[in-house]
């Protein structure tokens, strides 16, 4: 296994562990020499869903995989389920 640097991953296209690209990494977040967590930069398609925000911080706990892109698990994002079922339920 091939150890990584920081910098060799800033930029790295983020997918979900289902396939939908979410972002690009855009910073790393150290607590006491360990990574804490991932700020990403979200696509512009989920960036509505996510209210507007440019970026979102994943915990490194949410990672699945590391090399050519980074791989996260879906469970860590906001649901798109609920926010369509209450528009649905406004019409």
């Amino acid at each position: 296994m091939r150890v990584k640097k920081i910098t060799e991953v800033l930029g790295k296209k983020v997918y979900t562990d289902s396939g939908d690209f979410f972002g690009a990494i855009e910073e790393v977040n150290l607590f006491e020499n360990k990574i804490d967590g991932w700020r990403i930069k979200v696509g512009s398609e989920l960036a509505t869903v996510l209210g507007g925000a440019r970026g979102v911080v994943i915990p490194h706990q949410f990672v699945r995989a590391v090399s050519d892109i980074f791989i996260i698990n879906k469970a860590a994002l906001p649901s798109q389920e609920i926010d369509m079922e209450e528009s649905s339920d406004l019409m």
